[in-house]
């Protein structure tokens, strides 16, 4: 993969909106908001969507200052729609409660989407972590490469990852209404890669990776339905997005000169997860 050409040493001038859904995750999102808290760059807004939770999640977001949203429909896609909505943000960005974004990956978000314009989306991978700190490196790359090598293949362009995203807020406004917000077997992330892509640039970088909940590699039926969402999600879509119409509709606007070419993005990742 090629690297988007150009140095970032301007000043992130840009406002950003934090959104990060929770259900029960409490001592997770309590770590997140610390990470969030000490950002070079501090986000305009932490947005915190309470998914119906049972434990003091909200109690613990309004603690930190928090906009604190309830959304009573259970599932990822309609609480973080519900955040996107509520964005005030020239950038919306999208973790989870169990994310431990690094002090500048804020500062990253807004660099890559200012220094960019082209790009309407940008996406990081993840270093999967125990609770007690341990790194899962071999099987966070293994995990990380499939997911945007197989996902990649069946959009015809990059995808987003749910626990490290970014979008302009203007891109969200124009795919809020064809987003499946409403269906929680739904794969979030891809969904919304399959909305904003073929036509609009999205691109992976390293410096959006960060630590996150090593959850996805449990072998205890997690696994295999993350899976089995993310195949529902893109096989739902189907037949107007099948994998080659999506290819043919990508080159069709490079030609056309609407999309950065292939040369141009995905970003290469030079470390980490990915």
């Amino acid at each position: 993969m090629s690297t988007l050409t150009g140095t970032m040493r301007h000043r992130p001038r840009a406002t950003v909106s934090v959104v990060i859904p929770v259900r029960d995750d409490r001592h997770h999102l309590e770590r997140c908001l610390d990470a969030l808290s000490a950002q070079t760059h501090p986000p305009f807004e932490f947005i915190v969507v309470d998914n119906a939770s049972s434990d003091d999640s909200a109690a613990v977001a309004a603690r930190y200052g928090a906009v604190v949203l309830h959304e009573s429909e259970v599932g990822i896609p309609a609480a973080s729609a519900t955040g996107y909505d509520a964005a005030r943000g020239e950038f919306i960005a999208r973790v989870d409660a169990d994310s431990v974004p690094g002090a500048t990956w804020i500062a990253s978000v807004c660099e890559l989407l200012e220094r960019h314009p082209e790009l309407a989306a940008v996406t990081g991978g993840g270093t999967l972590m125990d609770d007690d700190g341990r790194p899962h490196l071999r099987s966070s790359r293994l995990y990380m490469r499939s997911y945007f090598a197989l996902v990649g293949l069946a959009l015809g362009h990059p995808p987003l990852w749910g626990s490290a995203l970014a979008m302009r807020r203007t891109v969200w406004n124009e795919v809020r209404s064809e987003v499946c917000r409403h269906d929680a077997r739904m794969h979030d992330d891809i969904d919304l890669s399959i909305h904003i892509g073929p036509q609009r640039g999205i691109a992976v970088d390293r410096r959006l990776t960060l630590a996150a909940s090593a959850s996805p590699l449990s072998f205890d039926g997690a696994l295999f339905a993350r899976l089995w969402r993310g195949l529902y999600t893109i096989m739902r879509h189907w037949p107007r997005e099948f994998p080659l119409l999506r290819w043919l509709r990508r080159q069709q606007s490079q030609r056309a000169g609407l999309t950065a070419s292939p040369t141009q993005q995905p970003l290469a990742p030079a470390g980490g997860a990915l």
